[in-house]
């Protein structure tokens, strides 16, 4: 594959480590990172080793901050700038996002690194891109259901604009959406999708409080909006209440409509809980895959698929991404334009 040239939007845990991972990757080019104060555009290629050191640090912030990323994520003291703009790369900005766009000719991907603490941020970002007219690839890691519907929408808009906007590709939904597409292929009707993910958090803590804080909007007594507004001593009460170790159940994650989106089963089918471990690096439990259906010579069964202990957060968030990044990218240069889910970029029967 030729070289792909992207940007990335935040630079907390997920932003972060894309920027890693990236330079592990003979294809994959970063040219150019934002966070809430400041914007780093290379010609060529950042360099990440110093981007990293001169950002590192960041941790996520509540109401009571008065430095946050676009992503909820207040950013350290360096000097007399912080994040982004502490690098030798970056500018201080106030239109972080803005100065991406204006540079985004140069860009064959943009992938949001970006917590969605408010249902219709990144769809409305998405929008931007697409009224400065950007033809590319957009990607998110998003996790609730209900914005894949407003990313729809916006379908025609993206596929006229010359976008391809691939959603939810992440772990879950992302990876593990694709593993339950491919798994799916064995059954011509699938009766349910199980996914139930563990994820043991204390090195990376610091990196993805926004993330553990969108986590915990999907508990019984929170949302969004409630969860957007925790302080951190709120957050961290929270934490105490369940001894560092919370478990969800019937998550309102995008793997269900995304599935039904590439018609592999009914979102009403698809279950999604896991367990958060925020002091310790194990995971507290398998991340595991379960598809039950029905094959075409009458058999019932149960396709499992498990992802390794050792393997990080971080790695399975951000391989896939960038993997679906290189997909978008395939799809981008072949004229295919609009919204894609991760299991529509699968086989399927």
């Amino acid at each position: 594959m030729n070289e792909i040239r992207f940007g990335v939007l935040g630079t907390g845990g997920i932003g972060r480590r894309t920027l890693e991972h990236a330079t592990a990757e003979d294809d994959l080019t970063p040219v150019a990172a934002c966070d809430r104060n400041g914007v780093a555009i290379a010609d060529e290629a950042l360099d990440v080793e110093e981007l990293l050191a001169a950002t590192e640090g960041n941790i996520a912030s509540g109401p009571d901050d008065d430095q946050r990323t676009d992503g909820g994520a207040a950013v350290k003291q360096a000097g007399e700038h912080r994040g982004v703009a502490a690098s030798r790369q970056g500018n201080p900005t106030e239109t972080p996002i803005d100065d991406i766009i204006e540079a985004s000719e140069r860009l064959d991907a943009v992938l949001f690194a970006l917590p969605n603490l408010e249902h219709d941020f990144i769809p409305r970002v998405a929008d931007r891109f697409a009224e400065a007219g950007y033809e590319g690839v957009l990607v998110d890691v998003l996790k609730r259901s209900r914005v894949i519907g407003m990313l729809a929408e916006r379908a025609d808009a993206f596929e006229q604009s010359g976008i391809t906007f691939v959603c939810g590709a992440g772990a879950t939904p992302g990876f593990l959406t694709g593993a339950a597409s491919i798994a799916a292929q064995s059954f011509v009707e699938v009766e349910a999708v199980d996914i139930w993910w563990g994820v043991g958090l204390k090195s990376g803590y610091e990196d993805n409080r926004g993330t553990v804080r969108e986590d915990i909007a999907h508990l019984d007594d929170y949302d969004l909006e409630t969860a957007r507004d925790l302080s951190e001593a709120e957050i961290e009460e929270i934490i105490d209440e369940h001894d560092g170790v919370i478990e969800f159940t019937d998550m309102e994650h995008a793997d269900d409509v995304l599935l039904e989106r590439a018609g592999i089963c009914d979102a009403a089918d698809v279950t999604v809980g896991g367990v958060l471990d925020v002091r310790s690096d194990e995971k507290p439990t398998t991340t595991t895959v379960r598809v039950t259906g029905r094959t075409f010579d009458g058999e019932r069964g149960t396709n499992t698929f498990q992802l390794d202990d050792a393997t990080s957060m971080e790695a399975n968030v951000n391989g896939p991404a960038l993997g679906y990044t290189r997909a978008g990218v395939l799809r981008n240069r072949a004229g295919e334009f609009g919204v894609f889910g991760p299991a529509e970029l699968m086989p399927r029967g």
